[in-house]
């Protein structure tokens, strides 16, 4: 079982208006500083999320390039399912709400926190008036209603699950929206802090409808320029930011670079001043680089491997039955768990930069509880026992897909090896990891590792992936007592009572095992020292708008 830390956090106060926080101080004190198998000073340090540049010391202009380690999925907030998206997003799409360093939800196209009424079922959110998109249309409450009626209405939208229950939307003045639900939401302004509350330009949706990807316009401090598939992406600043006194930039690029020893090379000699996911193999000779620093948080979300377990049609259809042991049998799924070692994996593979997960729900959250992080203990007699209960022939065989790059390779590998004794034959089926979203969206595999970046509110971290129809439910997975306890926990206000509501849905989930969580990692981006302003937030996203060249 994993350690539980106990928490003073702030209470969510009612639906719609609570502010969410963990304790960034106490997610600093569960990281530990050691050496790594080769006696590199590259374990996990302190949180370091960077800060705001000093308009002294930066210059007004220049061009920044970033080494991105995946190509994002679609320039599109109702449909982006990639954390890469989400470092695009945050220089040209804002959002209602923002999270700031100490993982606190803030206003951002809005001017304050919501209000609610009516038993938490109105939500209220007052908006700024002086905000343009990128089209030089103005933004205001029709603008909002029109995004997040799209978000619940587009076949393809990954947002539906994350913006619950709403009935209507209404717009009494240009300055004032007004959200009704059936039934408290409690998760709402969460879930508007991340792609949920992207406000799109009506226009550019009227006008480019699901090309929209192609010319995203939102309100933002730099505006989409140009995208070269499986290359690069440009911004530019956008004149018409309402607060483009704060940018120094003219052009951000990002280059697409998956291999994760090139990114380290390219940022030693310069050729890029950021890069994200820096390997664990690369951290201590960057750190000991002193042209450059290292910014490190930890992850609200977590890595792990999904089964296909009902997925025919395509996510979010209902689910029909695989003939396959590892889709109709729990035990196989279990069996497959217990051929883990966690703690074995994130030493081999990641050096001990990073740490176990059982769970969605992290240690530090506030809804986290001993039965949120219950785990099964490896044990790989325990698993052939289970396959052998399940009927199936030794070794198992199940394929894997398993994005190409070097470190998710290695992952791979390791767990291919460890899972062998345990009476698994595991193929393992490199793809691009775009194409991987593509396959685990159709339910094209038998079982695929992936992650997810993690959101304040424990609801967007497990309703959309294992709720019934889930917007993000790629293994096809339904019961009718998890979607109770997600739905009782989605209404209450408590957070003792949310917090034993997941507790419950946990070990619901850990029965069925349709997703096994292997580990938490760390968000680790290097930086030029001839930027400055570059910040990392534990929603994992790399923040560069506000960015400048130094002087």
């Amino acid at each position: 079982m994993s350690p539980v830390h106990n928490r003073s956090l702030p209470r969510l106060a009612k639906a719609g208006t609570a502010v969410v926080a963990l304790s960034l101080a106490a997610l600093s004190a569960c990281s530990s500083v050691g050496a790594d198998n080769n006696g590199a000073s590259a374990a996990k340090g302190p949180d370091a999320f960077g800060s705001t540049a000093d308009t002294a010391q930066v210059q007004d202009g220049g061009t920044l390039t970033m080494a991105l380690s995946a190509e994002p999925d679609m320039l599109d907030p109702t449909l982006s399912r990639s954390l890469y998206s989400r470092y695009v997003f945050s220089t040209m799409c804002e959002k209602l709400y923002d999270v700031n360093q100490d993982a606190e939800i803030v206003p951002q196209l809005a001017t304050d926190l919501p209000k609610t009424s009516d038993g938490g079922k109105t939500v209220t959110i007052p908006l700024r008036t002086d905000a343009v998109f990128s089209d030089g249309t103005k933004m205001d409450s029709a603008a909002v209603k029109t995004t997040l009626e799209r978000d619940l209405t587009n076949p393809q939208s990954g947002r539906v699950s994350e913006l619950g229950p709403i009935s209507s939307i209404e717009t009494p003045d240009a300055s004032t929206v007004v959200v009704h639900f059936k039934e408290p939401f409690t998760p709402f302004t969460a879930a508007l802090a991340d792609r949920a509350g992207m406000v799109m330009s009506p226009a550019a949706l009227k006008k480019y409808g699901d090309n929209f990807a192609s010319h995203p316009s939102c309100v933002g401090p730099f505006k989409f320029s140009k995208r070269v598939p499986q290359n690069s992406i440009e911004v530019v600043r956008d004149p018409n930011y309402y607060d483009a006194d704060k940018v120094h930039l003219d052009k951000i690029v990002w280059r697409i670079l998956s291999d994760s020893g090139i990114r380290a090379a390219n940022l030693r000699s310069g050729d890029v001043k950021v890069a994200d996911t820096i390997s664990p193999q690369d951290v201590g000779e960057l750190s000991n680089d002193p042209s450059l620093s290292i910014l490190q948080s930890q992850s609200l979300g977590y890595q792990g491997v999904t089964f296909n377990v009902g997925n025919v049609d395509g996510v979010g259809t209902p689910p029909k039955p695989i003939d396959r042991p590892d889709a109709k049998d729990a035990r196989v799924r279990q069996a497959f768990e217990y051929a883990i070692d966690r703690q074995g994996l994130v030493k081999a593979v990641f050096n001990n930069q990073y740490d176990v997960a059982c769970s969605p729900i992290s240690p530090a959250s506030p809804y986290s509880s001993d039965a949120a992080q219950q785990c099964r203990p490896h044990d790989p007699e325990k698993a052939k026992q289970l396959l052998k209960e399940a009927g199936v022939s030794l070794p198992y065989k199940v394929t894997m897909l398993e994005s190409n790059t070097p470190d998710s390779l290695r992952l791979a590998q390791a767990l291919q090896s460890m899972v062998k004794d345990g009476g698994f034959d595991l193929k393992i089926q490199p793809v691009e990891y775009s194409s991987l979203l593509d396959q685990q969206d159709r339910g094209d595999f038998e079982l695929l590792q992936l992650g997810w970046s993690g959101r304040v509110d424990p609801d967007a971290n497990i309703t959309p992936f294992v709720g019934t129809g889930g917007s993000l439910n790629v293994s096809g997975y339904s019961n009718p007592e998890l979607d109770k306890l997600l739905d009782q926990a989605r209404q209450a206000g408590d957070v003792s009572t949310r917090q034993d509501l997941y507790g419950q849905a946990v070990k619901v989930m850990s029965e069925d095992d349709p997703i096994v969580y292997l580990y938490r990692q760390r968000n680790i981006t290097g930086v030029s020292n001839d930027v400055k302003g570059v910040q990392v937030f534990p929603d994992g996203v790399v923040r560069l708008a506000f960015a400048g060249l130094a002087k």
